[in-house]
């Protein structure tokens, strides 16, 4: 990942809380080199363009000689403010980006779930006696709100619910305390004429 802003603006920061901690008091001059010997690090370019920031801001000054005097300490608190709470705003946005691609990975492998259940469910379709159906719960049926364990799904209609589907959600073998919720897609198992049982069952009013 890359640093949030470019190492410019960093030293420039640095160099704000160096003049508001009295270590480059007001009036006081300012080499170049004397920053290149700070361990920044960098090349003269970036201390120009760190000190361009700087003067900007009306915190020091720089002569035609280019000698780099300290002007304001007032004016280098809001500086640092300023530019602590970009670098905030950015890290968030980069965190919200990290989020996102990691969503997108969920997403995915959700969906490779699916597909694995419908897979396994068209294997069950060549096994006797069982056929797997795939049934949305309508808006207005009864079992909307209740467990697996509520509606006596067995005991009324022999089936069996393998799976739960809702948008790209999957819960696979719901236990008895599983909610049924509106527009879930329910996948089950059973003998016979299951589709019409169950079908007739989640409509009944």
């Amino acid at each position: 990942m890359s640093s949030v802003f470019p190492m410019y603006h960093s030293i420039a920061l640095d160099i704000a809380q160096r003049i508001v901690n009295n270590e480059f008091p007001v009036g006081s001059r300012i080499s170049g080199r004397t920053l290149l010997a700070s361990n920044y690090n960098v090349s003269s370019e970036t201390i120009r363009k760190a000190i361009a920031l700087l003067k900007d801001a009306n915190i020091v000054s720089v002569s035609q000689g280019k000698e780099v005097v300290v002007l304001s300490v007032s004016e280098a608190y809001p500086f640092i403010t300023r530019h602590k709470s970009m670098q905030s705003v950015y890290s968030l946005q980069q965190e919200i980006e990290v989020l996102l691609t990691q969503k997108q990975g969920i997403d995915k492998r959700l969906q490779e779930i699916f597909n694995e259940v419908i897979g396994y469910s068209d294997q069950l379709k060549s096994l006797n006696p069982y056929n797997p159906v795939e049934i949305k719960v309508p808006a207005r049926s009864p079992v909307i709100g209740k467990t697996i364990a509520d509606i006596k799904l067995w005991q009324n209609t022999h089936a069996t619910i393998v799976a739960i589907r809702h948008d790209s959600e999957i819960n696979i073998s719901p236990g008895p305390s599983a909610i049924i919720r509106s527009d879930d897609w329910i996948i089950l198992v059973g003998k016979g004429d299951i589709l019409q049982k169950v079908t007739a069952f989640i409509e009944k009013k």
